[in-house]
């Protein structure tokens, strides 16, 4: 399986609502995730936590549109550029999440994953 495989089948989890299980799947034990506004949040037990706080926090899940994915095969990066339209708990109405992510793969899961992006 190609990282561009993987890494459809990430966002493939996420447009089904099974995202946990892609993160269960394809991220490393020692993984770095770092946050649009920089903060590095390491390992696959705090990064668990934390998206699961984020999908708790979650009222409805209304798509997501994937706009572009990129691999480079030899240095296994890749990037998606994408829209999450979710209404969170409490909130008036739905928002729209706009973010690029960058993998960077080894052994075939992610070991550090960068966000961009805006919440409108």
């Amino acid at each position: 399986m190609t990282y561009l495989d993987k890494i459809n089948d990430v966002y493939n989890h996420i447009a089904k609502g099974t995202a946990m299980d892609a993160f269960e799947e394809y991220y490393a034990d020692d993984v770095v995730m770092v946050l649009e506004d920089g903060t590095e949040v390491e390992g696959k037990d705090t990064n668990r936590e934390r998206e699961n706080e984020f999908f708790g926090s979650v009222d409805e899940f209304h798509g997501i549109d994937v706009k572009g994915v990129t691999s480079n095969e030899e240095t296994g990066v890749t990037s998606v550029e994408s829209t999450m339209k979710v209404t969170f708990k409490g909130a008036d109405g739905p928002v729209s999440i706009e973010q690029v992510a960058v993998q960077n793969w080894n052994d075939g899961k992610i070991e550090r994953e960068r966000f961009y992006g805006t919440q409108n």
